[in-house]
């Protein structure tokens, strides 16, 4: 089942129930069930971690993929590595389609796994607070609309770890359509004046395939779904009505029949994201479209020199 997250974790501020459920987020902080392996540190494959502090919808499956292409340029032989969930079949098959996915209840299975076929670089799609794991390099990803919601930790807020915590790690990337960089770029910095930042920016890869002069009804259950809106309004498309599942949901037949329905009283075309159409399946329709994208590094010279 998928939940959606509760609303008062995105408020600029933590209101009664965020602080009502403080005790529990204390708790949960100090206590971490991973120690660390010392068997890792024996395997030479490097490891390369994009993980984040928000929960959901920091960009980690895009920027892992931009990562990838990036030592395949360069003749590195890298891999992608995630933790088997069973709800997340969308962004795993978006893994497989752009490299070799090692997949495993356990990321140190799937480390050794890689290293046995020899792979030079192992790049972690989540993980950042899997402490059983000592990462060569880790990029800590941020939402550039939701950025740290209202600043607590679950379950009092949406942050799997307290933002002083980025004191603890080199390099940060701000993931979205350039909104309130500046902002956050300064908040980073009066915690860690030497953190490298990195900027990342979607971009459309098949926008060819869309008439910019139609109006659409746009739909995802991603884990920022206003920043899906944001990156179509930046490409001047007309927006009629955008509605918002939880992450990773599994569409009914009858989700599929009243989106149709409304888009039809509305007069419009219907889009969505390549996860959702991904999770789609046999309810795909022909009345349905999808938008590919990537994200943009625009610091990419800076990304690979810290990299390699």
């Amino acid at each position: 089942m998928s939940l959606k997250k509760p609303k008062f974790w995105d408020y600029k501020k933590p209101n009664f129930l965020a602080y009502l459920l403080f005790p529990i987020s204390v708790l949960l902080q100090i206590f971490n069930p991973n120690k660390y392996n010392h068997d890792v540190q024996k395997l030479k494959i490097k490891k390369i971690c994009i993980g984040n502090f928000y929960i959901g919808g920091t960009g980690k499956t895009s920027l892992s993929i931009k990562i990838n292409e990036i030592l395949n340029k360069k003749n590195i032989k890298s891999c992608f590595i995630k933790k088997f969930y069973k709800n997340q079949r969308d962004e795993q098959r978006i893994l497989e389609n752009s490299g070799r996915l090692f997949l495993s209840r356990n990321r140190i299975d799937a480390l050794k796994q890689a290293e046995k076929e020899n792979f030079h670089v192992a790049i972690f799609d989540d993980g950042l607070q899997d402490k059983s794991i000592k990462y060569d390099k880790s990029f800590v990803c941020f939402n550039t609309i939701n950025w740290i919601g209202n600043g607590m930790t679950i379950p009092s807020g949406p942050l799997r770890e307290n933002l002083k915590n980025l004191k603890k790690y080199k390099h940060v990337f701000l993931n979205g359509n350039l909104e309130n960089i500046q902002i956050y770029k300064e908040r980073i910095l009066e915690i860690n004046s030497d953190i490298t930042i990195h900027i990342g920016k979607y971009e459309i890869k098949n926008l060819s395939d869309f008439n910019i002069n139609e109006k659409y009804l746009a739909f995802s259950g991603i884990g920022n779904h206003q920043t899906f809106i944001s990156m179509m309004k930046s490409y001047s498309f007309e927006i009629l009505r955008d509605i918002e599942f939880p992450d990773h949901y599994e569409y009914l037949q009858n989700d599929i029949d009243k989106i149709l329905n409304e888009a039809k009283k509305l007069g419009c075309k219907i889009i969505t994201t390549e996860k959702d159409y991904l999770r789609l399946e046999n309810k795909i329709n022909d009345k349905i479209n999808f938008i590919k994208s990537e994200l943009k590094i625009l610091d990419e010279n800076k990304l690979i020199q810290s990299i390699i």
